[in-house]
């Protein structure tokens, strides 16, 4: 099968130089724009307006590029200036990141939820000269910042003011009174670094992935070239809010690509109002959607889990909900059949794959009818390629394999970043000829639509045979009774035939249903079900363990090696005794 190319026109070509502020929220019809309230606070119930937030960004930017001589702190790239974000979601997170996209400040994306190592892994490795975070992380972020030689003068906070550390609003109240002019945005070369985000990639510890101003660009465009289609094929309806305007519930973090780019860098594509929740709560979202009307629910896969199986899900009211989007895993059918029976009024769910490594996506799931007919919904598949962007499965020898052949999907486009920061050998390893590895199993038909097989770190191999963690995982969800509401499967030693082999084992979470049968007779009726329905090689010989809740990440990934290393752990135990 030779390397496939999208079946969508590219987007507009990136210019060589560009700042993506300009398109973020430069542009004439932002000028334009009735005043309408853009962020809602949803644990205060402040909200801000649109001409509001432009303000705020250009004064922040402005103190944070200005002139030292003029009030300002100077901050420039070439000085080697890295700004590090620390935050739980808020509108001045998106004041913050815009400001130094504007002033080409590279800036550094930091889970809020990171430990003390982490967190030192992720300051030393982006080079992070300040930081800014929310007030309540001083404590467990400044013996780090200390440890790695930040000044303490250096760190700031993102809400309000406390001693020794200045703080965003400070900046902004500093603006308006030393009247620091506000410039231009600062026009950069197209691989000119805009922001690292921290990834696994496909192996150790996470990297610093570099994302250009020229990476953003490409993006939007092909989000704007997807929208064009869509739209030649259906209108949305107007949203029932008030004003007319779609609303988004904005739970997802925004330290992660997801959120950011739905947030940050997409949100002012047309005139929208986001609900900003400081951190995701599945009851108060449910509860928010008809007090807000929301318009949009995006969510990655355990988040649509916790909705779809809260006693709260099939008494809410969704009536004003038009639009639904899973991302960053897989999201099994049935969670996605079950999500578009109880939104009357959206009749798609849209999916796709990406990583940080593509800047945000790289396969969708295409609106059916779109390019004149040719596009469908496959069932099983993930859709198609985005556009401007090729693509490439390859077999464990390097070779190409065939269409409907399971192997390594690689990738190539404009959204495709150069690598990671600082690390060359980790760069040289993933990134191949302009191919990105993605070390993901997928395989794709003859129509160009790709199907998701599993990580190829994560996939098995028991008696020579690859085994599919996501298969297993499947066909355990799909009991008729609906025994789990949630599952993963991973490799355990101790039961191979030979020393270092490893075999499936699975971990459950107990549905209503599931409850009421059991947790012993759940086992072994998943035993039976499983084995009648999987051939005997991918049978879980590791055993069926059953759990309260299955730990995951705060973008949604599934921490497997949490539960494997406790299997392993209880196992050596046992064979002490």
């Amino acid at each position: 099968m030779p390397h496939l190319r999208s079946l969508y026109p590219d987007p507009l070509p990136v210019p060589d130089y560009l700042n993506i502020y300009e398109t973020i929220i430069g542009q004439p019809q932002h000028d334009e724009w009735p005043d309408y309230i853009v962020h809602i606070d949803e644990e205060t119930g402040q909200s801000r307006t649109f001409k509001d937030l432009r303000k705020r960004i250009n004064d922040l930017a402005s103190v944070l590029g200005g002139p030292v001589a003029q009030g300002g702190l100077g901050l420039k790239a070439e000085d080697g200036d890295v700004v590090g974000i620390m935050s739980d979601n808020s509108s001045d997170y998106m004041v913050l990141v815009i400001a130094l996209l504007k002033i080409a400040v590279p800036f550094t994306l930091i889970s809020c939820y990171s430990t003390p190592f982490e967190l030192k892994h992720a300051l030393g490795i982006a080079k992070v000269k300040r930081l800014f975070t929310a007030s309540h992380y001083i404590p467990k972020a400044l013996p780090v910042v200390e440890e790695v030689g930040i000044p303490r003068a250096a760190v700031y906070t993102m809400d309000f003011q406390i001693k020794a550390h200045e703080s965003l609003d400070g900046f902004i109240k500093k603006a308006n009174i030393t009247n620091i002019p506000h410039s231009g945005a600062r026009i950069v070369p197209k691989d000119t670094l805009a922001f690292l985000f921290f990834s696994s990639g496909t192996t150790g510890l996470p990297k610093a992935v570099k994302i250009s101003h020229g990476n953003l660009l490409f993006a939007y465009r092909q989000a704007a070239v997807l929208q064009q289609h869509r739209l030649a094929v259906m209108k949305p309806p107007t949203p029932s809010t008030p004003d007319g305007l779609p609303v988004i519930l904005a739970f997802l973090p925004m330290h992660h690509t997801f959120g950011l780019h739905l947030y940050c860098i997409r949100g002012f594509m047309v005139p929208t109002r986001f609900v900003i929740f400081r951190k995701w709560n599945v009851a108060q979202v449910l509860k928010a959607v008809p007090i807000y009307k929301a318009t949009q629910l995006s969510m990655v896969p355990s988040m649509w889990y916790q909705v779809v199986n809260h006693p709260d899900f099939e008494k809410t009211d969704f009536n004003s909900v038009l639009g639904v989007h899973s991302g960053a895993a897989h999201l099994p059918k049935e969670i996605a059949a079950k999500v578009l029976r109880y939104t009357p009024n959206n009749t798609f769910f849209s999916d796709g794959y990406g990583m940080s490594e593509t800047t945000v996506s790289a396969i969708v799931r295409p609106l059916p009818g779109t390019l004149n007919g040719r596009l469908k919904d496959v069932p099983n598949t993930l859709g198609v390629l985005l556009p401007g962007m090729e693509a490439r499965i390859v077999r464990e020898d390097g070779s190409e394999a065939d269409f409907d052949e399971v192997g390594e999907l690689w990738l190539k486009g404009g959204n495709i970043v150069s690598g990671y920061f600082d690390d060359i050998q980790a760069t040289k390893t993933t990134f191949v000829d302009g191919w990105l590895r993605t070390g993901d199993q997928f395989r794709i038909d003859r129509g160009h639509y790709f199907s998701f097989a599993d990580r190829a770190k994560d996939t098995l191999k028991v008696s020579g045979s690859q085994v599919s963690p996501v298969e297993i995982e499947e066909v355990l969800r799909a009991h008729p009774q609906k025994l789990v509401s949630d599952v993963t499967v991973a490799g355990v030693a101790g039961s191979g035939r030979t020393v270092d082999e490893k075999v499936p084992r699975a971990w459950i979470v107990l549905s209503g249903n599931g409850k009421k049968v059991g947790a012993a007779e759940v086992v072994q009726e998943l035993e039976r079900w499983h084995q009648a329905n999987l051939s005997k090689y991918k049978w879980l010989r590791g055993g069926i363990e059953v759990i309260e809740e299955i730990p995951k990440s705060p973008t949604g990934k599934t921490l497997r090696r949490i539960l494997q290393d406790e299997y392993e752990r209880r196992a050596k135990s046992k064979s002490k005794l």
